[in-house]
């Protein structure tokens, strides 16, 4: 598709870009990245997930560069990432021993482990706090301390997988990991079929409202039956990096918070019903994705007919910032295309009002 240049255009552009100085600057009450990063963690988290970059100061200056746009966050923190050297691939995650803030299951009442609320929205009454502008959050999180203190602390917050007791009676698959590199579609073009390991990091990267919607059709009809979220758990995972000189020693970075989902459904296995899984993990406590992600993730394992079955169709439509960029850039120039239409149009419409004039 062409565009004819916009010439003569540079100096509304400069101005446009002002206004939106105008705009994010038109109260005295000054937004820190900082207070972004830490009061706004579950847009701060959706940000970092679609952009594939975890860090929570960058995401803030990103979300206040743009007065919070999520596309045009994400859009910003990929295009830094892209600056970013790769020296390392950090060795494989076992979130069996994630360091666990929250922890449910809808497919058990008891656990091994137990379950643990932890912070969540599902339990508040969702009405609006009008003292929340009065809020001195520091005399909040003060008093959050003096009542943690006053607690007992847990002796390990080190639970097993709930689908383990499962695979044990042999009633799901097991997924040991093998010694195959994982797909990495940040460096290389998506192919189908694709690799789960492809599969899942697009899964993660895609739009939260896409993957979401996908997985809400699936539940209306438009795929697998009802699916039973068997394990939902937020907590810290460790990273580290193999040491060059011993392969058997590993250099530790640091702690990231994840969300990571387990969904079972029924399916068939040689004329005997068993469960498959479907599994997401995201970055931050964004738990409606990670869930999304895990039904969508089970109902590309079906290959059937319904759109969420498609691999093509779902990989392809979901990426946050490829989609917004194709919708936004509607708004462009299409002076010829559209002048080619309105010709059609009138050529069309020409023969009719000619064989009608000569009836008149």
């Amino acid at each position: 598709m062409a565009y004819v240049a916009v010439s003569g255009g540079a100096e509304a552009i400069e101005e446009s870009i002002k206004l939106l100085d105008y705009y994010k600057s038109s109260t005295q009450d000054a937004l820190s990245a900082e207070a972004i990063s830490d009061q706004l963690s579950l847009l701060v988290d959706r940000v970092m997930g679609e952009a594939g970059l975890y860090s929570k100061i960058y995401a803030g200056i990103a979300l206040k560069q743009c007065e919070g746009s999520v596309e045009e966050a994400v859009f910003l923190l990929r295009a830094y990432r892209s600056t970013l050297t790769r020296n390392y691939y950090s060795m494989p995650v076992d979130t069996e021993n994630m360091r666990i803030i929250r922890r449910i299951s809808a497919a058990f009442k008891d656990i091994s482990g137990g379950q643990m609320l932890g912070p969540s929205y599902d339990y508040t009454h969702r009405l609006i706090k009008f003292n929340g502008q009065t809020e001195n959050p520091q005399e909040i999180l003060q008093a959050l301390h003096e009542e943690m203190r006053a607690q007992t602390p847990e002796d390990s917050l080190r639970c097993p997988r709930v689908s383990d007791e499962l695979r044990k009676e042999g009633l799901i698959d097991s997924t040991e990991p093998d010694d195959q590199t994982p797909y990495d579609v940040t460096m290389h073009m998506l192919e189908f079929p694709s690799s789960r390991s492809a599969r899942l990091q697009t899964l993660a990267r895609a739009d939260t409202g896409f993957i979401s919607g996908l997985a809400y059709s699936a539940l209306r009809g438009f795929g697998q039956v009802h699916p039973t979220v068997g394990e939902l758990r937020s907590g810290y995972v460790e990273l580290c990096v193999p040491y060059l000189f011993d392969d058997e020693e590993s250099i530790y970075l640091g702690e990231i918070l994840i969300t990571e989902v387990e969904c079972f459904n029924s399916a068939d296995d040689n004329d005997q019903l068993k469960l498959s899984v479907g599994y997401g993990a995201v970055f931050g406590r964004s738990e409606t994705k990670a869930i999304a992600m895990a039904v969508i993730d089970n109902e590309l394992n079906q290959n059937g007919p319904y759109p969420t079955q498609d691999e093509e169709f779902v990989l392809t439509h979901g990426d946050s910032l490829e989609m917004n960029g194709f919708i936004s850039h509607l708004k462009l120039p299409h002076y010829v295309t559209f002048q080619s239409k309105l010709d059609a149009v009138r050529k069309t419409r020409e023969p009719k009002e000619a064989s009608h004039d000569k009836s008149e």
